[in-house]
Parts: structure tokens; sequence; C-alpha cells
């Protein structure tokens, strides 16, 4: 089978396919859909997980598995993985097909509960394709609507994937959400791109969940929190909402990334009590290195000038 260079497939990206349609043939089916895609089912439980991944991420991970199939294979749930070799924003009639099909087949109907989810361009695939499956439960990251320049032409990201279709069939991310029982959007709102795309998703059955400084890689930041697996299951028992959401999302009190960025968004406001408190509370928990460096030289401006450092003031203040 060629690449999507149209070169014959070799090395570890052809034993990373026999890998996969081994999976297949033992635990369901495994399909090429053209060149740059295919999908991984895997027969469970009647709760179904959905994912839009990139091939490249999945070969990088340790067990060079779908991040789906860890998130479902604990919990028994069945699992359909969708892969794309590049930056195609699933963008192609071989997977519109797919979709078809299983819609004809009644696939979907044997399911008593549906989540697709994705992050980027998979996040904007789970919301475009989600209408194959009515009363789906989607959950996307840092989806974009559309890379149709007549609407987001401001997102200069991904101006040379404009060549891609995004007037078609299960084209415009959010009206394919009309289906869904229900839609979580999250999002960095610092990201003021993602922001924009998220407010386009605005629907009634739309939650717009905000993860401020996690950056661009939420899935990441969450999975290292051991939040990500908590939503997806939470979804797939139904009973994932914004309470739960936020409740969960306690967790980047100790995520680096988060901290890191913070720290830098409070550094750049010229908030200098606030960052030192940040410091103070980081270091009494972490000893974080960097957060230790950072609180020395913020004691050093404060003592230079004559003002007392923030956290010794408040610990002569009266109790």
């Amino acid at each position: 089978m060629p690449d999507d260079y149209g070169q014959p497939e070799s090395g570890a990206r052809a034993e990373w396919y026999s890998k996969l349609e081994e999976l297949g043939i033992s635990g369901g089916t495994f399909e090429r859909l053209g060149n740059k895609h295919s999908a991984l089912f895997l027969e469970d439980m009647p709760t179904l997980l959905v994912s839009f991944e990139s091939a490249e991420r999945v070969r990088d991970r340790a067990d060079g598995l779908p991040l789906c199939r860890t998130l479902a294979e604990e919990a028994g749930w069945s699992q359909l993985s969708i892969m794309a070799e590049g930056p195609t924003w699933f963008r192609d009639p071989a997977i519109y097909e797919y979709f078809d099909r299983l819609t004809d087949d009644g696939f979907f109907d044997n399911f008593d509960k549906i989540v697709f989810f994705g992050e980027g361009m998979c996040g904007y695939a789970a919301a475009a394709f989600s209408v194959a499956a009515p009363g789906a439960t989607v959950i996307a990251l840092s989806p974009q609507a559309t890379l149709d320049p007549r609407t987001t032409g401001w997102d200069t990201r991904f101006s040379s994937h404009r060549r891609l279709t995004f007037t078609d069939r299960y084209a415009y991310a959010p009206d394919m959400l009309d289906a869904a029982e229900k839609a979580f959007v999250l999002y960095d709102p610092q990201i003021w791109q993602d922001a924009a795309h998220a407010a386009l998703f605005t629907r009634t059955n739309v939650s717009k969940l905000r993860c401020r400084y996690l950056g661009d890689e939420i899935a990441r930041e969450l999975e290292k929190m051991g939040v990500l697996s908590e939503l997806i299951d939470a979804a797939c028992e139904g009973f994932l909402d914004e309470k739960i959401f936020h409740r969960l999302f306690r967790a980047r009190r100790t995520n680096a990334q988060y901290l890191s960025n913070l720290l830098n968004a409070l550094d750049q406001a010229e908030r200098k009590k606030l960052a030192a408190f940040l410091c103070v509370n980081v270091v009494e928990r972490t000893h974080d290195p960097v957060f230790e460096k950072r609180l020395t030289e913020l004691e050093h401006e404060f003592t230079s000038t004559g003002h007392p450092t923030p956290w010794a003031a408040m610990a002569a203040s009266p109790s």
C-alpha cells in the first residue's frame, strides 16, 4: 500500500500498519481509507468511543496504539479510531463514504452510548462526523469550526491548508453538532484564535469549557493530570456536565504547563505581588527550581526598591 506521498510503505510505518491489521483481525476490523486515512474498530461492550487521531502521534505513543484504545480498553468499551497521515482535517471522500456505509449498515444502532473525541483538527472531525450518530456526545478540544477563509479568514495559522474543501459534506463542524445530544468544546481562551473558533460552536446543546493557561495541547496536559480518562469515562457513563468538568479541572493546580503559563501571564501583566504569591505556593508544594529562581528574582526586586516582600508583609500583619 503506498504511503501519503505515493511511495511504497517500508520500515517502521509498514510494521505499524501490520500491527493494526493484526489487532483488527483479532478483535474487530481494520481498513485503509485511501492513502491518508485508516480506521480501527475493536468490539466490546455496547458503549462506543470514536476518536480521531494523528497517525504520527499514535506511532509516537509508547505502545504505538491509538489513545482511544488506552482510554477504552480498561473500561471494556468498543472503540473506533480514525487516523490521518498528515494535516488532512479528514477532508477525504473515502472517509465520507466510510461513515455513509456505517450509517447505512446500522452500525451505530448497535450501541447504547456513543462518544466522539478529538483535539485540534481531530476535534473538528469529531464534531463534523458526529452527525452520523444522532444522539452522540462529543468532546472536542481546541477544535476548528472550518478552514473556509470566507468564515475563518482571520485564522492564518493553517492558511497553507485552505486548499482543502470545507464546503461539501460533513463540512461546517458547528452545524454538524445539531444532531448531538450534547457537546463539550474545551479551549484555552488565552489563544484568541481557539476562542474565536469556540464562539462559532455556540449552540443550546454545546457547553464551552475554558482551559485557561493549558495552551494548544490540552489533551496532553489533561492526560498528565489524570483528568482526560475521567472526562471520557463520565461522558461514556452519560453524566458529564460542566460541574464535573470544573471539579476535575482543579487538578491543574499541580500541572507544570498551567503553572508556567500562569506565571508568564502574571509577569507580562507586571502583577509582581500575585506572581510572588504564586511562586511561594508552588515552591512550598513542589520545590520547582524554575519557581524558586523566579521567587529569588522577585525578592531581589522588592528589597532593592525598599519594599518588603509581600509574603513577609503578610506574615507580619496581625491575625
